[in-house]
């Protein structure tokens, strides 16, 4: 077994790709009718899929809905990264769930929200 995907749903696809190009994510151009997108991301790497919630509506028959813990996490290079982004995502207007912290565990941690609600951690050792 390997994972090799994850994927979030959205409401307004081109504002998703938006907050996660903050995030350091690459997409090709959303053309009008794509329901389903990927980042661009080196070989090996877990892809990131964005699909829209209209075509999980239609596989799975019901509305698609965030938990209410993150869906994964994202490693910087430096704590001042993951401040800088977090900085990044508040001015873009998209939510900050948790300001950046030193954890007890050794990182430099913080929360975002997508436009949909789907929450990532953002990461780095102290």
């Amino acid at each position: 077994m390997k994972l090799n995907a994850i994927g979030v749903t959205s409401s307004n696809m081109s504002k998703t790709i938006s907050f996660y190009s903050l995030l350091g994510f690459n997409f090709p151009e959303l053309k009008p009718n794509d329901q389903h997108i990927e980042a661009v991301l080196p070989e090996g790497q877990i892809r990131l899929m964005i699909d829209s919630n209209k075509l999980i509506k239609e596989m799975l028959g019901e509305d698609p809905k965030p938990g209410n813990t993150s869906v994964f996490a994202l490693e910087y290079p430096s704590p001042t990264e993951v401040d800088a982004i977090t900085a990044k995502v508040a001015e873009a207007g998209f939510v900050v769930v948790k300001q950046p912290w030193d954890a007890f565990w050794g990182q430099r941690y913080a929360i975002v929200s997508d436009p949909d609600g789907h929450k990532v951690d953002l990461y780095a050792g102290l």
